[in-house]
C-alpha cells in the first residue's frame, strides 16, 4: 500500500508555531481506539503533522513541525470516518482530514492540534463504468497508482497530471481544487468529478452528483471542490476518464519575447487548439532548464488522443507560432521535460543551502497575463534579500490562463521567515492589484489565508455562512481558507 512522502527529514518534535491547542480529552481518546486505529506516538504524529508547505521544510531541518496534533486516527471504511466526526463534533476537538500531504501551503497542517484523520487506507478503484467513461475510486489512492492501473487494466486515463502524481492522493487532487499539467486538453479537477461521497461534521454521509448533468439547485460538488476538509471529510470520489491516447505529436518553438508567447497561446486556444500541454517559459527559466540562447522564450507544445485531432491542433499551434516570428526549435526539449516534471529534489536542495524558495500560481484573463508578469516579478524582486523570481505559463484556458512564479531568497538564518513572508506579500498583493486570482491550483492552506479577504470580499461572509451551517463547532480543519474559528488567532504568519 502506498504511503505517504515525507517532504525532507524531520529532525525533532517541537512546534514552530505557538497555536493555542484545543484539549483532547482521555475519554475521547478511548473512544477512537475502540472503533479506529489511533496512534499518540509522538513522532508519527510529529510526521502526520507537516506536510510539503516549502517554509516549513526549513522548520523540519530545526528539529520542528508547525503544529503537533494530538493523536492520528487511520479509518479504512466510510462508517469509520463518520464515527470520528461524530466523536470529536461532540467533544469539540478539531479535526485535520489528511492524504499523501503534498500540498503546498500548509493545509494538511493541524493549526490548533487536535486528531489528524489519515485517509490513506482508503485507497483503490471500486468500480469502473467503461461505457459511461466513469470511474468510482477511493480518496486515498495516490495518482501514480490510479493512473497505472486505469491504463494496464481499463485502457483508459483520467488525463490528471500533477507535478505531485507520485506523492499525491485523489482526495488531495478534490479538497485543494488541484490541476494537472495536460488541463488544457482534460480540464481541471473540478472539470472531471462527476459526483462524491462526503462525511458531513455531524458523521452523516451524504452523496453529490452522479449524473451528466442536472438541473437539481446548485451544484454540491462543487461546494466541496476546493473546501481543503472544512466543510466535510471525502471518502469518495467519482471521475471521467477517457480512452488511452493513440497518438501523441511534440513540438517546441522559441520567441524573443514572453509578450509574444503569451499572443500565441492565446490565439491558439481562441481559434479553437487545446494541446494537452502549452508551457511557456520567461528567458530565464528557459536558459536554466533547455539551455536557450539570446534570452529566448520557449514554448513546449504535447497532445495526445486521436491522431486526426491531435494533428490538427498541432498545424494550428504552429501556424501561430510562425506567424509571429516563433522559431521551431529542437522537438526533443518535450521529452526532455517528460523526463524530469514530477522531479521535486530542487526544492530539499535548496532548503539544505538555506535558500528560501516557493512557487506561487495564479490565473487571469488573456488581458491581464503580461501587465501580472511584468509586475510581479518586479514586485518580488523588490524585497530585501530576494533572489530570483522566474514564471512560466503552465495551463491555458479559453478566457485565460495561469502564470507559475518560482522565486528564491538568501536571508540570513535569523530571517528566513520573515523574508518567505515578505516575498509572499509582494508577490500575491501585486498579482491581486492588477485583476489575477489568489491560487490556480495549490490551494489556500494556512499560508494564503491572509488574503482571502482581499481575494473574495463580502464573499468570505458567505463561505462563512455555510461554513457555520454545516460545522456549527467549527472543528473541521480550523484556520484555513480565512475562516473565523472557534480556537484562537492563527499564529501565521
Amino acid at each position: 500500500m502506498t504511503r505517504a512522502t515525507p517532504p525532507i527529514e524531520l529532525t525533532g518534535t517541537e512546534e514552530h508555531l505557538g497555536a493555542d491547542k484545543a484539549p483532547i480529552p482521555g475519554e475521547l481518546l478511548s473512544r477512537l481506539r475502540a472503533s479506529v486505529t489511533t496512534t499518540t506516538v509522538e513522532q508519527e504524529v510529529a510526521e502526520a503533522s507537516r506536510d510539503w508547505w516549502p517554509i516549513s521544510l526549513h522548520w523540519s531541518l530545526a528539529g520542528q513541525v508547525p503544529v503537533r496534533a494530538w493523536a492520528v486516527c487511520k479509518p479504512t471504511d466510510v462508517e469509520q470516518v463518520a464515527h470520528v466526526m461524530r466523536e470529536c463534533s461532540a467533544a469539540g476537538v478539531p479535526v485535520t482530514p489528511s492524504g499523501g500531504r503534498s500540498g503546498v501551503c500548509g493545509a494538511a497542517v493541524p493549526a490548533f492540534g487536535g486528531v489528524v484523520l489519515d485517509l490513506t487506507e482508503l485507497q483503490g478503484i471500486v468500480s469502473v463504468d467503461a461505457a459511461s467513461g466513469v470511474v468510482e475510486v477511493l480518496p486515498g489512492t495516490f495518482g501514480r497508482d490510479l493512473e497505472s492501473t486505469m491504463r494496464a487494466v481499463h485502457g483508459m486515463t483520467l488525463g490528471h497530471w500533477p507535478q505531485s502524481m507520485d506523492i499525491s492522493t485523489v482526495g488531495g487532487w478534490v479538497a485543494c481544487r488541484g490541476s494537472g499539467q495536460y488541463s488544457t486538453r482534460y480540464g481541471k479537477i473540478e472539470d472531471m468529478v462527476t459526483g462524491l461521497e462526503v462525511v458531513l461534521a455531524d458523521g452523516r454521509i451524504i452523496r453529490t452528483g452522479g449524473a451528466p448533468r442536472a438541473s437539481t439547485g446548485p451544484d454540491l460538488t462543487q461546494l466541496f471542490l476546493g473546501s481543503e476538509g472544512t466543510l466535510g471529510v471525502i471518502t469518495r470520489v467519482w471521475m471521467r476518464a477517457h480512452p488511452a491516447p493513440p497518438a501523441e505529436r511534440h513540438a517546441a518553438y522559441a520567441f524573443a519575447e514572453f509578450d509574444t508567447g503569451l499572443e500565441v497561446c492565446r490565439r491558439s486556444i481562441r481559434r479553437g487548439a487545446t494541446p494537452a500541454v502549452l508551457r511557456l517559459y520567461d528567458a530565464v527559466e528557459s536558459k536554466r532548464a533547455y539551455h536557450a540562447t539570446d534570452d529566448e522564450c520557449v514554448l513546449l507544445v504535447l497532445d495526445e488522443g486521436d491522431s486526426w485531432m491531435v494533428d490538427t491542433v498541432m498545424a494550428i499551434v504552429d501556424d501561430e507560432c510562425r506567424t509571429a516570428g516563433g522559431r521551431r526549435i529542437d522537438d526533443s526539449l518535450v521529452t526532455e521535460w517528460l523526463g524530469h516534471r514530477n522531479d521535486t529534489s530542487g526544492l530539499q536542495a535548496l532548503t539544505y543551502k538555506g535558500l528560501v524558495v516557493d512557487t506561487m500560481e495564479i490565473a487571469a484573463p488573456w488581458s491581464r497575463l503580461s501587465e501580472i508578469f511584468h509586475v510581479t516579478r518586479d514586485a518580488i524582486l523588490a524585497v530585501p534579500h530576494a533572489r530570483a523570481a522566474t514564471c512560466h505559463l503552465s495551463h491555458s484556458y479559453v478566457d485565460g490562463a495561469c502564470l507559475y512564479f518560482t522565486f528564491a531568497g538568501s536571508p540570513p538564518a535569523e530571517e528566513v521567515d520573515a523574508t518567505y513572508v515578505a516575498l509572499w506579500d509582494a508577490g500575491q498583493r501585486a498579482v491581486l492589484a492588477h485583476g489575477g486570482n489568489l491560487s490556480h491550483h495549490h490551494g489556500i492552506g494556512l499560508n494564503r489565508s491572509r488574503f482571502m479577504r482581499e481575494a473574495l470580499g463580502d464573499g468570505l461572509d458567505v463561505l462563512a455562512a455555510v461554513k457555520h451551517a454545516l460545522d456549527p463547532a467549527g472543528i473541521l480543519n480550523p484556520g484555513k481558507l480565512g475562516l473565523p474559528n472557534p480556537f484562537g488567532e492563527v499564529s501565521w504568519p
